[in-house]
C-alpha cells in the first residue's frame, strides 16, 4: 500500500508539472497596425486560445510582420502574425534583419496576402514607374507592407528619395488619400481591404496591375508570387488585377511549451468558421493547408497536431 501511495503521489506530481506551464501562463500576442485585419483576428484568437487552455492569459499588442518576428526573437512577445517572405528572411538573417533568428517557429499558414497599390484615378498613374515624384502613403517602417513598397519601387528604378513618402497607419493613409496629401496608397493585407473600401466611398481609386514587377521581386525574395484580385472587389475596378502575393501565418517562440502550442493549433483548426467571420479568406481552411511548407520549421506542438491530422511537417 505504501508503494502504491508513493507511486500515486509521484504520478500526481508529474501531472501537475506537465499542466502547470499552461495553467499559469501569460502569453503576449503581437498583431498588426490599427485598421488592418490582424487586430480583430488577434482578438478572436485570444478568445479561442483562452478557452482552449485553462488559465492561459493572452495580452494583445500592436505590431507588424517584421516587428513581430523581431519581437519574438528578442523575447518581447511569445506569438504573433507573420508574413512568409519576411519570416524566411529573418531565419536567414537577410535584410532588414541583422542576424539569423533562431527562436521563431511556425504554427500555421492562415491565408494569402495581397500587396496592393491603390492610386487616385484622377492622378492618371498607370504603372509603378509613374509613381516617381509622387506622394505615397504606406505603413510604418518595420511593417512588411513598407518593405515591399521599397522593394517594388527599387525594381522599377525608384528610391524613397525619388518620391514623397508617408509612414502611417491604414486609417491615416486613407485620410491622406482623401484630402489630397497622397496620390498612392500601398498596403499588404487581405482582400477586400476594409481601409480601401473606406477610401473608395470618398474617392475614385484604381488598383494597379503589378505583374510586370514579379521577375524583379522574385530576385529579391523567391517567395513572391502573383495573386489575382477579382474584378469588382473594389468599386469601379471591374477587371481582374494581378498583384504581388505571399502568405500570412502564425509564428511563436520555439521555447513556448509544446502542450500550449498543440492546444492553440488545434483551436485554430476547430474554429475556422468562426475565424472566417473576421476574414473570409480563411473559409474552408484545412489542417493540410495550415501545415503548408513555406520554408519555416514548425513548433513541436503544432507538428504534433498535424501528425494526428495525417500531415507530417519539418520541426525546429
Amino acid at each position: 500500500m505504501k508503494g502504491f501511495k508513493t507511486t500515486a503521489a509521484l504520478a500526481l506530481g508529474i501531472a501537475i508539472t506537465i499542466a502547470s506551464p499552461a495553467a499559469a501562463q501569460e502569453v503576449r500576442l503581437m498583431t498588426g497596425p490599427q485598421g488592418g485585419v490582424w487586430v480583430p483576428l488577434g482578438g478572436q484568437l485570444k478568445d479561442l486560445w483562452e478557452k482552449a487552455v485553462p488559465g492561459l492569459k493572452i495580452q494583445n499588442l500592436p505590431g507588424a510582420g517584421i516587428a513581430n518576428v523581431r519581437g519574438i526573437e528578442e523575447n518581447k512577445a511569445e506569438i504573433g502574425f507573420g508574413n512568409s517572405i519576411s519570416t524566411v528572411d529573418a531565419l536567414a538573417g537577410r535584410e532588414p534583419f541583422n542576424k539569423p533568428h533562431k527562436n521563431v517557429c511556425n504554427i500555421a499558414t492562415l491565408y494569402p496576402q495581397y500587396f496592393q497599390i491603390l492610386v487616385r484615378t484622377d492622378a492618371n498613374i498607370k504603372s509603378v514607374a509613374d509613381l516617381k515624384g509622387k506622394s505615397i502613403t504606406t505603413q510604418q517602417r518595420g511593417n512588411t507592407g513598407e518593405l515591399i513598397t521599397r522593394q517594388i519601387l527599387q525594381v522599377n528604378g525608384i528610391t524613397y528619395n525619388d518620391v514623397k513618402m508617408s509612414f502611417v497607419s491604414y486609417t491615416d493613409s486613407v485620410s491622406q488619400m482623401q484630402d489630397g496629401h497622397a496620390v498612392a496608397f500601398t498596403l499588404g493585407t487581405t482582400i477586400p481591404a476594409g481601409s480601401v473600401l473606406d477610401l473608395a466611398t470618398a474617392r475614385d481609386i484604381t488598383l494597379l496591375d503589378l505583374s510586370g514587377s514579379l521577375a524583379g521581386m522574385k530576385k529579391l525574395n523567391p517567395g513572391y508570387t502573383l495573386v489575382n484580385v477579382p474584378g469588382k472587389t473594389y468599386p469601379k475596378n471591374d477587371k481582374d488585377t494581378q498583384v504581388i502575393g505571399y502568405a500570412t501565418h502564425v509564428v511563436a517562440s520555439c521555447n513556448l511549451p509544446e502542450a500550449t502550442v498543440y492546444a492553440m493549433t488545434k483551436a485554430i483548426a476547430q474554429n475556422i468558421a468562426t475565424l472566417a467571420t473576421v476574414n473570409k479568406a480563411m473559409t474552408g481552411l484545412t489542417p493540410k493547408q495550415m501545415a503548408e511548407d513555406i520554408g519555416i520549421p514548425f513548433h513541436k506542438g503544432a507538428a504534433r497536431f498535424y501528425k494526428e491530422s495525417g500531415v507530417n511537417v519539418v520541426t525546429n
